[in-house]
């Protein structure tokens, strides 16, 4: 089959979330998808498969080294790159449409692509006992929390805001005390400090890694949260410094005549192309 490895939230190799790609993935068993994820040892790697609806131009199954999601951030990204670049021809000129775990999902084309955050299946305040755990998890005093909410539109995200972005890089988490959390971490940037406007950190080891270098879905997460209130309809989110990455994540709320949605666009870049055998 072919394969691609995308580096993805950056515009050079090597800096962002790389995500495996492996296309026309039809026959291959749950297991062997299940396998190969865990071999690759990504966040995330993905197969390409025939949409079940004609309102799709492909379908995606995602897998962590743990498990499979319904739907993640950079994966679509990376993933609707492989397709595009290996020749898929989507129905309408301008977006691809992505049939996951999550339902459709729409792929904007542009100067980069830019995926629609689905719903929040979760939302709202964190109750004392999950904020109480939390602190736990990241180290900190309750009174280092600005807010915090469920952002959960599909990995099972909470979110916490921190005073800047300084706090966000100087966490140390203890990752044996998550037990099922999946946390995020956002922080503003001082103006005039960084070409972002907030730095975010996530962390997921009952993903079966410590910490993901860049996620799309937890910074549409955020933004359903945030933006419009504390942070402006546009901005652009840093994540993966703690890693040694430069992610950088494009936010953008628009309205709709069903209501806001969330763009959330990165830069995607193919580093392997070749052959796997499964």
């Amino acid at each position: 089959m072919r394969f691609r490895q995308v580096d993805v939230f950056s515009s050079e190799p090597l800096l962002g979330n790389p995500v495996a790609v492996v296309h026309d993935a039809d026959h291959l068993s749950d297991d062997q998808m299940a396998a190969f994820a865990r071999w690759t040892n990504l966040s995330e790697t993905t197969f390409l498969l025939t949409p079940t609806t004609d309102e799709a131009d492909y379908r995606l199954r995602i897998f962590t080294p743990a498990g499979e999601l319904p739907f993640a951030g950079h994966p679509t990204l990376g993933s609707a790159h492989a397709w595009l670049e290996e020749g898929g021809r989507p129905a309408a000129d301008d977006v691809v449409v992505q049939e996951c775990g999550a339902g459709l999902v729409r792929v904007r084309r542009g100067q980069r692509l830019a995926f629609a955050g689905p719903p929040l299946i979760r939302s709202g305040p964190v109750e004392d006992a999950d904020r109480a755990a939390i602190c736990r998890a990241l180290r900190i005093g309750d009174d280092e929390v600005v807010d915090a909410a469920w952002v959960d539109n599909g990995p099972g995200w909470v979110a916490v805001l921190l005073a800047d972005a300084a706090a966000v890089l100087a966490l140390q988490p203890d990752f044996a005390a998550f037990g099922s959390l999946d946390i995020g971490v956002v922080g503003p940037h001082p103006a005039g400090t960084s070409d972002a406007d907030v730095e975010v950190r996530g962390f997921v080891p009952n993903m079966g890694i410590g910490e993901d270098p860049v996620t799309g879905s937890l910074n549409a997460g955020i933004a359903a949260w945030l933006a419009g209130d504390r942070l402006p309809t546009s901005y652009v989110a840093a994540q993966g410094a703690a890693l040694g990455r430069r992610g950088r994540v494009h936010i953008s709320v628009e309205e709709s005549a069903s209501g806001p949605v969330v763009w959330v666009g990165g830069d995607a870049l193919t580093t392997i192309a070749g052959d796997v055998r499964i």
